[in-house]
């Protein structure tokens, strides 16, 4: 079941989620200045190699802010115009809140906020991951120097994943290279009125092979081994 937070909540809830993450990160929030504490635990994850994504709105990091994110090698930012929303999620719980991932916020502001196990609250859970994989679709990753680069920047040729094309794990019709968003738009629209992410399909998004692939994992245990460096995958 959810839960409130009050403000020394939300900041708990949120330490314990970065601690927490064991495969994938997404901290979305308009204002960066993160909190030493916070820094720490990072840094953890990205010698763990935990894939981290941070999403922001407002283009005006400070240089310390810059040289630290430049120090990492695991997070990658993006930024999304407009963004207002504040959410955080790893691959078992999310918190959505008031809070930016900012320091005064966590030390001045009165928050609240909402916390969210995959476990008791799968469908919750869900309806948060998919419109966070959203949010991370229209972002514009950026360089720390704040020169935008492409949304899919080339990748090193490792296997025949690098071409552009890919395959609708529904109906197997060519569609764009892209493991987040594996099926062709009448497909999806019609996954759309299940919404279910397990929903079992018939192929692999990138070999396209007969495969029991779903929106979670759209693709086949050797196209994801071989593919899992050089391509994003959906939380797993």
């Amino acid at each position: 079941m959810a839960k409130f937070l009050d403000t020394a909540g939300v900041s708990y809830h949120l330490q314990q989620l970065i601690n927490g993450s064991q495969e994938k990160l997404i901290l979305i929030s308009p204002y960066l200045k993160i909190s030493e504490r916070l820094k720490q635990s990072l840094e953890d994850k990205d010698r763990m190699k935990i894939d981290i994504r941070i999403i922001f709105g407002k283009n005006d990091l400070e240089p310390a802010e810059h040289n630290w994110i430049k120090s990492l090698h695991s997070i990658r930012t993006s930024f999304c115009q407009n963004l207002h929303a504040k959410c955080y999620l790893n691959e078992k719980e999310a918190i959505l809140t008031s809070m930016n991932l900012y320091e005064f916020s966590q030390i001045n502001n009165n928050e609240m906020g909402i916390y969210v196990d995959k476990v008791s609250d799968s469908d919750l859970y869900a309806g948060i991951y998919e419109e966070a994989m959203r949010l991370v679709r229209i972002s514009d990753e950026i360089k720390i120097t704040v020169a935008q680069v492409p949304k899919n920047p080339t990748k090193p040729a490792k296997s025949t994943a690098t071409k552009a094309t890919g395959f609708c794990i529904r109906c197997r019709t060519e569609i764009k290279l892209n493991p987040i968003a594996p099926y062709c738009g009448k497909c999806y629209a019609l996954w759309k009125k299940s919404g279910n992410d397990a929903n079992a399909e018939k192929h692999c998004h990138i070999c396209g092979k007969p495969n029991g692939s779903s929106l979670m994992k759209p693709s086949c245990y050797d196209c994801y081994k071989t593919n899992k460096d050089s391509l994003e995958f959906p939380l797993q």
